[in-house]
């Protein structure tokens, strides 16, 4: 048996055998290699650059809105200093007490007029629903309280402490060859509410679409900007100015043109129509059996 001996057990040196033969020598494992030191983050950089870009888009998207996309009008100024003034003394006498005096509104009196526009402050007072009396689910069609030249210094006054839509300058209504639009799109918005033929139509919890035979265009198209009560605000995003002026323009020739049948009865709809003509027809029928049987 052969004694062999390690080298680095005993501190000797290399591993001799009793033969005087060197043993195999051990494999050693290749050493390995040094990985390059990585280069320092260049993260802030790309940090930088994404929010540059980001930046870059978000501005391209705001200036092509402000480009394209209407804002209802709420950058048509049109007042001078003195109708704001001649408002305000307005406001303050008659609607500081239920809007607050920097139009905040007051808690169980009124709303806020921040923002609201001038043409909510003229379809509300011209109809005379504003100033109220108390509050009410559904304020009723009144005579107005001031006259036309008073509720534009209101909606200068109101205009100038917020922007809101305004009402446009000049004709709101279109020619004749836009009616069938106008009407189509009167059925699809506004006839669920006001009835097929503007009478209105009352709604949940005591309110009430109204009618829209006393409307003037201005009105009507007051509504379509601000949205009173229950109804929903038609802005040029959700209906364009042609399309607002083809609706003015369907509902006013409505209401102009006249019942070549005879009596509408009050344009309330084709069932009622014949509930009308049941009653009263078969009524007439046996009051007049009643009365030849009686001379007989």
């Amino acid at each position: 048996m052969s004694d062999e001996f390690d080298d680095d057990e005993l501190g000797f040196g290399p591993a001799v055998s009793a033969t005087g033969v060197d043993p195999e020598p051990t494999p050693r494992k290749a050493p390995k290699k040094k990985r390059p030191a990585a280069r320092a983050p260049r993260g802030w950089r790309r940090r930088l650059a994404s929010g540059l870009m980001l930046v870059t888009v978000l501005a391209g998207v705001a200036g092509t809105y402000t480009l394209f996309a209407s804002s209802s009008g709420a950058n048509d100024t049109r007042t001078s200093k003195e109708d704001v003034e001649a408002g305000r003394q307005l406001f303050n006498t008659s609607c500081i007490t239920c809007h607050g005096a920097n139009l905040q509104g007051v808690k169980d009196r009124g709303p806020s007029l921040i923002g609201v526009g001038s043409a909510s402050v003229y379809f509300q007072v011209s109809t005379g629903r504003m100033p109220a009396a108390g509050q009410s689910a559904n304020e009723p069609r009144k005579s107005a309280k001031f006259d036309e030249q008073q509720i534009d210094q209101l909606g200068a006054y109101i205009e100038s402490l917020g922007n809101g839509p305004q009402i446009p300058q000049g004709d709101l209504r279109v020619d004749d060859s836009q009616l069938a639009e106008g009407g189509e799109l009167f059925r699809l918005n506004c006839a669920s509410c006001h009835g097929t033929t503007g009478k209105g139509a009352p709604l949940s919890a005591g309110k009430t679409a109204p009618g829209l035979r006393s409307a003037t265009d201005k009105q009507i198209y007051a509504a379509m900007l601000s949205g009173p009560e229950n109804m929903p605000v038609f802005g040029d995003n959700q209906l364009t100015p042609e399309q607002k002026k083809s609706i003015l323009t369907y509902v006013q020739t409505l209401e102009a043109s006249k019942d070549p049948g005879g009596n509408g009865l009050d344009r309330i709809g084709p069932v009622s129509e014949g509930i009308v003509i049941w009653v009263l027809g078969i009524g007439v029928l046996m009051i007049v059996i009643l009365w030849i049987g009686a001379k007989t």
